[in-house]
């Protein structure tokens, strides 16, 4: 996917939105309905009752979607019903690279188990060589055997990790 044109060919950048509480779904409806491109990034979480359990999927990061739009929307996307604010910096909407979110969409789409990492701290960056995440880059939480490999958003200060073959990444 790339940066694209929005329909007054304004240049379209991902913006991270901080929603209500628990609303992730409910604004992303809201703004795909107006029109926008909007990703949340649901994992897939299994919950236990007596009597069952229950496939049930969950933000990846709790509180936050990411929409596509030109600046010229910005005012729009902050009215939104269940939005709380437009990610940036000094009040100014800060564009998240295209990079990461399709990072993080190659990782909630790939068959790997994916767990939420609170923190993006600095540690050493490798691409993953071989299987369903080849080409893709993060961060290397753990070593060992079965490495731990991180994908984040930097803006959110947030990301997600994944075992990973340790054999299957280099240093970059």
């Amino acid at each position: 996917m790339k940066e694209g044109l929005g329909a007054e060919g304004a240049l379209q950048n991902w913006y991270a939105l901080r929603t209500r509480s628990r609303h992730e779904k409910v604004t992303s409806a809201y703004l795909e309905r107006r029109g926008f491109e909007v990703f949340l990034p649901l994992v897939d979480r299994i919950r236990q009752w007596k009597d069952r359990r229950v496939h049930v999927q969950f933000p990846l990061f709790p509180g936050y979607c990411f929409i596509r739009c030109c600046t010229g929307h910005h005012r729009q996307v902050k009215m939104a019903a269940g939005v709380v604010e437009v990610l940036g910096v000094a009040g100014r909407p800060m564009p998240v690279p295209l990079e990461e979110v399709e990072a993080v969409r190659r990782l909630v789409t790939s068959i790997l188990p994916v767990d939420p990492h609170p923190t993006l701290e600095p540690g050493k960056p490798v691409e993953v060589i071989r299987g369903p995440l080849t080409g893709l880059r993060g961060v290397l939480i753990r070593k060992g055997p079965r490495a731990r490999l991180l994908v984040g958003i930097s803006l959110l200060r947030q990301g997600a990790s994944v075992d990973i073959d340790a054999a299957d990444v280099v240093p970059v």
